[in-house]
């Protein structure tokens, strides 16, 4: 790009279990690009999903299931040779440090409690951490006894702010965003065996609207290599399997 050139402008559809690591990530992105701003909109992946084919803004999907970026490649809406998995999620139960719940010895079943109203989950209509989270309760046996007690988050992030907040008692959210420094303190929180529900393949695209842009193809290149998994890590995210 010439000295005096116009930055180049990306908007990111990002699922909202980055909400804490995608800011680092682009941080140090930028650092290596300063002329590449790009800016984030967060949210659950399934809405994502729907708003893309409808003219949504959008340059890059980083969605929490590589299933969404897969359908808009075969839809037109996504560039096919851009799909990539950056990470794999993980699930744990949450609960707020003033709570007294002995949620290390009860694991999963302290979710049964008497003491427990009501248990967040992101809504599995739209929110691949909540497909995985009703997963996980059925697989583990509790559902059908918590089922009463569910309170749906429109995405992840609210899920774990509907706890915080004290609108429910426990939650099953995404273990990179209990694992962000200005979480710590905050809550303590006892992780789902990975096996107890699908795995989370978290994928993304450069979208049509971006098609040949160097800048989204930077931001690809960045998510994949060693410093991006580097700080994915940090927030609890497993690397996925390269192929």
């Amino acid at each position: 790009m010439p000295p005096n050139a116009a930055p180049e402008k990306l908007t990111v559809a990002a699922a909202a279990d980055l909400q804490f690591a995608l800011p680092e990530l682009l941080s140090q992105f930028h650092a290596a690009n300063p002329r590449v701003e790009v800016s984030a909109v967060y949210g659950a992946s399934g809405n994502f999903y729907s708003q893309i084919p409808n003219g949504a803004p959008f340059d890059v999907f980083l969605s929490a299931d590589i299933q969404y970026p897969r359908q808009l490649a075969q839809q037109g809406f996504a560039v096919a040779d851009s799909l990539f998995t950056y990470a794999v999620g993980r699930l744990v139960v949450w609960v707020p440090s003033a709570s007294t719940l002995d949620l290390q010895r009860l694991r999963i079943h302290v979710l049964e409690s008497p003491a427990v109203k009501h248990v967040a989950i992101a809504n599995p209509q739209h929110a691949p951490y909540g497909r995985a989270a009703e997963a996980a309760l059925h697989s583990l046996g509790v559902y059908d006894r918590i089922a009463p007690k569910l309170v749906l988050g429109e995405n992840i992030a609210q899920t774990l702010e509907f706890v915080q907040s004290g609108a429910a008692d426990a939650g099953v959210v995404a273990l990179s965003l209990v694992l962000a420094p200005k979480m710590r303190g905050q809550g303590r929180y006892w992780e789902i065996p990975p096996d107890a529900y699908p795995r989370l393949e978290q994928g993304g695209a450069i979208l049509a609207r971006a098609r040949g842009s160097q800048a989204a193809a930077r931001l690809r290149a960045f998510l994949l290599d060693a410093a991006g998994s580097r700080i994915l890590n940090e927030y609890g995210f497993s690397a996925p399997e390269r192929r």
